[in-house]
């Protein structure tokens, strides 16, 4: 009995040999932070049927307001922290509203910097990039359409200068995200903002460009 109560003991203390880490005068059990990425609603709120998404409303709950006008030509999202350029609809060429095809789009995000495009953040090149589809995506208000856009507050509808401008242009609602369709490489994955959805978009063709700042 004492024989097999010392064999256990010493397995013990080998399996304790194993997992402990020493750490100067004691020791201590390893252990793994578990990150998590949280979801957001999706802003429906009407339900068409019990157990559906505007019933249930699952996900992290938007700030108020949502979104904040930085007077410095950008605007904050309060949820993600993202930092999005007041104008949703630059041409990389000229600088003003229009489309662009994606190269030149990844190319303007890249260069812009403060005095361009009503900026007055004292950004400078290299701070702004187009921004990758779940980022696009997290601007979706799915409680509505013709935007997919919640207001400033994240309780209505967007409208015309409320918090964006130009979210709805004769050029077309889709914006180009940096984000490729792996199946396909030759189009990257696109956010329309009318309707909300996600599409395919050929590199070569023109859209509108929507650049983002800031994120981990």
């Amino acid at each position: 009995m004492k024989r097999m109560l010392w064999v256990c003991l010493l397995v013990f203390g080998l399996v304790l040999s194993w997992t402990l880490a020493y750490a100067g005068d004691f020791y201590v059990i390893p252990t793994k932070k578990k990150n998590c990425a949280p979801v957001e609603k999706t802003g429906q709120t009407v339900s068409y049927s019990t157990y559906d998404d505007g019933d249930l409303q699952k996900g992290v709950a938007w700030p108020n307001p949502r979104f904040m006008d930085n007077s410095d030509g950008t605007v904050t999202d309060n949820l993600t922290g993202l930092i999005w350029l007041k104008g949703t609809n630059y041409n990389s060429t000229t600088g003003t509203t229009g489309s662009a095809t994606w190269a030149d789009a990844l190319t303007f995000c890249n260069d812009l910097h403060s005095g361009q495009c009503g900026l007055s953040d004292g950004s400078s090149a290299g701070d702004w990039r187009l921004p990758n589809v779940k980022e696009l995506q997290s601007l979706i208000d799915f409680g509505y359409y013709s935007p997919a856009l919640s207001d400033t507050a994240g309780t209505g509808k967007w409208t015309e200068g409320d918090s964006f401008t130009n979210v709805l242009q004769p050029s077309g609602s889709m914006r180009w995200s940096s984000s490729a369709n792996a199946s396909y490489t030759v189009t990257v994955w696109g956010v329309d903002f009318s309707e909300g959805f996600l599409n395919v978009l050929e590199k070569t063709n023109a859209y509108a460009v929507w650049p983002v700042r800031g994120g981990n």
